[in-house]
């Protein structure tokens, strides 16, 4: 059945019109009144639904039944991303989205290939969350990761709580395994650089902040690929 997230205040029996984004996926899938949907808001759970009316544009629906099944991870994963470049970001926010991610937060480093400032970090950003809505519809989770606005890494250093586990990935000597260093903790920060990887004095930085350095082992891994392998590790 089709998923679509509606960010709407939402009750058994109500009548809304979908926001535009998941009315034109409606209009694009032909789907006629009569058709059942699933909804989710990003507060938990799922509703049924049912459309009552095409327009040309817009579309209602009734809501049914609620459901309260969530699909999210143990743990809260949150993701300090060394931004890599292209569509590279892109395919990381997807795959960060569908493994369970709780939040990617993207930091400006001095490695960075992608520069993003002002209102064209603000729209990048924008793209970013939409893709991870969109991952979300498809695999099933009713909980939206935040996707945050490029930062520079002292402000994303400053931003993770310090009761949570804080993580960067480091090649260094005497870095402990990832699961290890992670603990049992219920929510883990885990920070890696981009492309080239964080400098020694960034990583100086994150330490001096309270990270502690983990490893994933002995390759050196893309960017994307060590968020990828650290949310299959910590999430799963």
């Amino acid at each position: 059945m089709p998923r679509f997230y509606c960010p709407l205040p939402l009750a058994p029996g109500a009548q809304i019109t979908l926001p535009p984004t998941a009315a034109r996926h409606v209009q694009v899938l032909r789907l006629q009144p009569g058709n059942e949907l699933t909804l989710f808001n990003g507060e938990g759970g799922e509703w049924s639904a049912t459309i009552t009316r095409m327009g040309r544009s817009d579309v209602d629906v009734e809501l049914g039944a609620h459901t309260p099944v969530e699909r999210e991870s143990p743990r809260a994963v949150h993701l300090i991303v060394g931004m890599p470049a292209n569509e590279r970001m892109d395919w990381l926010v997807e795959k960060a989205a569908e493994l369970g991610a709780a939040g990617i937060w993207p930091v400006l480093t001095a490695r960075s290939v992608l520069r993003l400032d002002g209102e064209r970090a603000a729209r990048r950003r924008e793209r970013w969350q939409a893709i991870a809505v969109a991952a979300c519809e498809q695999c099933g989770r009713n909980r939206v990761p935040a996707v945050g606005v490029p930062l520079a890494l002292t402000e994303a250093l400053a931003q993770a709580p310090q009761r949570d586990a804080r993580l960067v990935l480091s090649l260094r000597a005497g870095s402990r395994p990832l699961v290890q260093a992670a603990g049992d903790t219920d929510a883990v920060w885990v920070l890696h650089g981009p492309e080239g990887g964080l400098t020694a004095q960034e990583e100086d930085a994150a330490l001096a902040a309270g990270f502690a350095p983990a490893s994933l082992g002995a390759r050196v891994l893309r960017a994307e690929t060590a968020s990828v392998a650290a949310l299959s590790l910590l999430a799963l």
